[in-house]
């Protein structure tokens, strides 16, 4: 039987949620305090105390550390820009998305080496990240896509190249990036926030903030000033008082199978832990598992009316099995194979679909991410950003593109909902449509402009 919800699969192969850290009672001053203990708010938090050690950081979460999309994600521990290159080059330059191309590949390398130097094992392999195009027009949208001159240490891999590393039903050709592993999120996580409290940090769970004002975080049972305050809330932050429209929060689903046995894996290969994403619209993404699972996501359901957020990661039934032809698609000997658990989760969204970090010196207001889907880096590296900002330090990282950038908000319901539902029904049309005829549709484009995606 298919487990559904209960947060995901990688907090269920933990032993389900962590043991309650203590909640927010009462008065609690503080130098810094963060509303979130995801990726982001870990991250910002650790190097807080890397360059100030007597720093009193203070995290106020409302579920536990990792509840989120930090415990949830696929697991790729990548380098991909988090939102449009053009968007992003309107805040410094082109020059400028290099840089932060560049110091997201090094961030890659950040992460692993804190988790070693930490002790924090999350079944990190770093074995590249696979681009795959299974049908015509995909093929041609990554040939447009792909300038070897931008990317030499990228390979493209013909279908017989591909299919030494791992056979996909379907495969034209794929583009190898070193710039990524393969990671168990909630293990990350996990270690991050045990890392932090050795640190010195508090973090204090079961506190839903109800209001984020100058100085002070307010929540039912209790309030935290500290004379910097920041928000690192992603797909929660349209649950927080004024910020409703600030950042969409997107839907993705998942499902695992049960480990596969050594027959199905000699079929399939994949050896080497790279992590496979396709070209598709709709794009699925994957990995394997330390414990030799097929774990592979995509959108779902998109959005629920009025920023509604998941409940623990229940998924309906329909995207379980969306999920589950999409895998016996790509890798038909997995036909037969239990599905041992579906989930999702929520990632934020900015309206013109790419991160931002920003701190006002004046208000010691602070937030970031809005990572769309790519997360699991980017925040690690925002985290050092807004670290270095909160402090009035300058740094490379704060002269990157994503800082202190202006975003508009999303437009009111039902034109949010009506707009985000029918951008993603027309992707869904434009994959099937090329799937059926090998031609690319301009649907799926017509949809980006009319929508105002990047």
């Amino acid at each position: 039987m298919t487990l559904n919800g209960q947060i995901s699969h990688w907090w269920h192969d933990l032993g389900g949620r962590p043991a309650a850290r203590e909640s927010l009672r009462g008065r609690r001053d503080a130098d810094v305090c963060i509303v979130g203990a995801g990726y982001t708010g870990l991250w910002t938090a650790f190097y807080l105390k890397q360059i100030q050690p007597t720093l009193d950081v203070v995290i106020v979460e409302r579920e536990f550390a990792g509840y989120g999309a930090s415990g949830r994600n696929g697991g790729w521990l990548t380098a991909a820009l988090p939102g449009s290159a053009r968007v992003l080059a309107r805040n410094g330059g082109p020059a400028a998305v290099t840089d932060l191309q560049v110091q997201l590949q090094e961030q890659v390398d950040e992460v692993i080496e804190v988790c070693a130097q930490h002790g924090i094992d999350a079944d990190i392999v770093k074995g590249g990240e696979l681009r795959v195009a299974t049908d015509t027009p995909q093929l041609q949208r990554m040939r447009e896509s792909w300038d070897p001159a931008d990317a030499a240490d990228e390979q493209w891999l013909d279908a017989d190249q591909l299919a030494e590393r791992v056979r996909i039903d379907g495969a034209q050709a794929a583009v190898w990036s070193p710039h990524c592993a393969r990671l168990h999120p909630a293990k990350l996580v996990r270690g991050l926030a045990e890392l932090v409290e050795q640190q010195g940090v508090s973090i204090l769970e079961g506190s839903v903030v109800e209001t984020i004002e100058r100085g002070r975080v307010v929540t039912a049972h209790g309030e935290v000033h500290a004379p910097i305050v920041l928000r690192c809330t992603e797909g929660f932050t349209a649950t927080i008082a004024g910020e409703h429209r600030t950042w969409l929060p997107m839907n993705s689903s998942m499902i695992v199978t049960a480990p596969l046995p050594d027959p199905v894996w000699d079929e399939i290969g994949w050896s080497g832990a790279e992590v496979i994403g396709d070209e598709a619209h709709v794009y699925m993404y994957a990995q394997r598992t330390a414990d030799d699972r097929i774990a592979i996501g995509g959108r779902g359901v998109p959005y629920r009316f009025g920023s509604r957020v998941d409940a623990a990661g229940a998924t309906a039934p329909r995207t379980v099995d969306e999920l589950s032809a999409t895998l016996h698609r790509l890798w038909p000997a997995t036909r037969g194979t239990a599905i041992d658990h579906a989930w999702s989760g929520v990632l934020g969204v900015p309206r013109d679909w790419s991160a931002t970090v920003t701190f006002d010196q004046a208000t010691g207001a602070g937030f970031a991410g809005g990572y769309v889907g790519h997360g699991v880096v980017s925040s690690s590296l925002a985290g050092r950003t807004l670290a270095d900002l909160s402090l009035g330090r300058e740094t490379r990282h704060t002269a990157l593109p994503w800082v202190n950038r202006k975003v508009h908000k999303w437009e009111p319901e039902p034109l949010r909902w009506l707009g985000v539902r029918g951008l993603y029904a027309a992707y869904r049309f434009a994959d099937k449509r090329e799937s059926g005829t090998g031609r690319t549709s301009r649907i799926a484009r017509a949809a980006d402009v009319i929508s105002r995606k990047p």
